[in-house]
């Protein structure tokens, strides 16, 4: 009897992972050719990056962290340069009350960037610096254009709109736009059958002050602490290669200490 009931457990595990593991729709609302909104391919967005938990695991997890890796960026003189970071974050309840600090290792130089309090500084040898508006962008990057701001989009008050449903590589892909409160543009590329974000586009401005447009791809999805992290990114600029990131660790829910987003020179004046 004991032997049938454990017989018995075995198959109904193995039943319940095949059915948690099979290939399925993401988006239940495509039933009978019904098209998605926008909010509902989010959300499942969110769902399927929270590690089908959602908004509530990747608000807890997901709340504080430390990120490092390898960035290797092409700089406007054709010069590759190789880069090692470690990013530490806090997020509050809205992205513009994050505090985010990434400090850069470069063969020439070692130098930190901070944002705190909706704004940057630096940090280079225990002073603080301004750092120039080319730096900021690329250090804002993330969070204006970055996946991120797809998961928070209801948190930062951002509106999202349809844009098509196209077949890309044989892939069927949702696209919407989101539109933040500051009226930026993102337009976010989702496969239609597992709900991950494939690539992101926008406009914004090259270092030579020239409009290009911008293509962020992501690769190599793995779940870290049961929330789904792109381990390698790839950003390209009017089609050519500009950055690639590769994270080697990642870990969430550590401890942080504030004085690490802190400008010291401001607060000893």
């Amino acid at each position: 009897m004991l032997r049938r009931l454990n017989y018995l457990a075995l198959a109904t595990i193995i039943v319940w992972v095949g059915v948690a593991l099979a290939p399925r729709p993401a988006f239940g609302a495509q039933k009978e050719g019904k098209v998605p909104t926008a909010e509902e391919i989010a959300e499942t967005v969110i769902l399927v990056f929270g590690g089908g938990v959602g908004r509530q695991r990747l608000s807890t997890i997901q709340r504080n962290g430390v990120e490092r890796g390898r960035l290797s960026r092409t700089n406007g003189d054709g010069r590759t340069e190789d880069i090692t970071y470690e990013r530490r974050f806090v997020r509050g309840e809205t992205a513009d009350k994050d505090k985010i600090r990434l400090d850069q290792k470069m063969p020439s130089m070692e130098y930190s960037l901070v944002f705190n309090g909706g704004r940057v500084f630096g940090i280079v040898n225990g002073t603080t610096f301004t750092p120039r508006q080319e730096a900021v962008d690329k250090f804002l990057l993330p969070s204006r254009h970055g996946i991120d701001a797809l998961l928070r989009y209801k948190e930062n008050g951002s509106t999202l709109n349809f844009v098509s449903k196209e077949k890309h590589k044989n892939i069927d892909t949702w696209v919407i736009e989101l539109v933040d409160k500051e009226k930026v543009r993102t337009r976010y590329y989702i496969s239609a059958q597992r709900a991950r974000v494939l690539w992101l586009e926008y406009e914004g401005n090259t270092p030579t002050g020239e409009t290009a447009k911008f293509k962020r791809t992501f690769h190599d999805y793995t779940y870290a602490q049961g929330t789904l992290v792109p381990y390698r990114t790839v950003l390209y600029a009017d089609g050519k290669q500009e950055e690639q990131s590769n994270i080697l660790t990642v870990s969430f829910g550590l401890k942080m200490d504030d004085s690490l987003f802190q400008n010291t020179d401001a607060a000893a004046n």
